[in-house]
């Protein structure tokens, strides 16, 4: 079920010099899908540099930005994106900004190098965190006061550290999900699939949402099955017979390496492929109910409405105002 937000949340980004440019497409693109995927603003953000002057990206491709670095009593989340040569942006101008700003901020981000900044702020003492798996044994060496974990992405309270473009890519759906529920950020990351056609003993493969990237073959069968079943559904035994577990053991399974349980994730394909139906087709809702596996347009529309916090009709209606 999709948490109950009121208005769009906003992030600041300060993206550093001789930044990658997919790392910065790992925090927005996904923010910029969930808002697509929607119909409407959930996400907002600008960027800033140190000096106010347009980013030069590893690439060659320049980033537009708002302006420099000046922040006054912000309290919005603040994400520090770098990937190399953070040194030769770390004045002592920009730590006092840093942690003069950290006083209001309800959350800051690390991300990739970000965290070498952080923790030369002093912004990670005493947290837990994580950074590129390149220099993870320099950072333990340099910093002993933050407390380090081999994850892709840390979560401590107000800090959070990332290990990666791709690692912030599944950051990024881990916010999601726990701002907007299972649902959205399961669509959010079908966004970005890209698979050829799969052959017998493919394991799957989907952008995360937790820590878990590869899922377990098992689960990837499973996953298959349910793809393949929007429209008849087939029962938790049925599902873990086709696979070869028990009923129990795949829930385990889901659990471990999806972080929520099968039913929750069939139940997220399902709404995700009646939601597309919804904005992009003029079918009634009782074949679009049945096409995504609901005994009744009834059914359908109270967990359409327990998800995205809106009816089907008032889905299109809001659409189609916005035309």
């Amino acid at each position: 079920m999709e948490p109950a937000v009121s208005q769009a949340q906003h992030i600041d980004l300060l993206v550093l010099p001789d930044t990658n440019l997919i790392l910065v497409a790992s925090v927005v693109e996904p923010l910029r899908a969930a808002n697509r995927i929607v119909g409407r603003t959930l996400y907002t953000w600008t960027v800033f540099s140190p000096d106010g002057e347009p980013i030069e990206t590893k690439s060659g491709i320049p980033i537009p930005v708002s302006g420099p670095f000046r922040p006054q009593r912000e309290t919005a989340p603040l994400f520090v994106l770098s990937s190399y040569n953070w040194q030769r942006s770390t004045t002592s101008h920009l730590k006092m900004l840093l942690s003069q700003t950290a006083r209001h901020r309800e959350l800051m981000a690390g991300i990739e190098s970000g965290s070498w900044l952080l923790a030369e702020t002093s912004l990670l003492d005493n947290f837990s965190a994580t950074t590129h798996w390149e220099d993870f044994e320099d950072f333990a060496a340099a910093y002993p006061q933050v407390t380090m974990v081999r994850e892709r992405f840390v979560i401590d309270g107000k800090r959070i550290t990332t290990g990666g473009s791709l690692p912030t890519l599944d950051l990024m759906l881990e916010l999601i999900r726990r701002a907007h529920g299972y649902s959205l950020a399961l669509e959010v990351s079908r966004l970005f699939i890209y698979e050829q056609e799969r052959t017998r003993g493919d394991l799957l493969q989907v952008p995360a949402i937790g820590n878990m990237r590869i899922v377990d073959a098992r689960v990837g069968a499973a996953i298959k099955l349910m793809e393949e079943t929007v429209e008849a559904p087939l029962t938790l035994a049925r599902l873990a017979r086709r696979v070869g577990v028990s009923a129990r053991h795949l829930q385990d399974l889901f659990r471990e390496t999806m972080g929520v349980a099968p039913h929750e994730h069939y139940l997220a394909l399902r709404l995700n492929a009646a939601r597309r139906k919804v904005i992009e087709t003029r079918m009634e809702f009782a074949d679009i109910a049945a096409i995504s596996g609901f005994n009744s347009a009834s059914s359908f529309s109270r967990s359409y409405r327990a998800h995205y916090r809106e009816s089907p009709s008032e889905t299109r209606r809001r659409l189609k105002l916005k035309d």
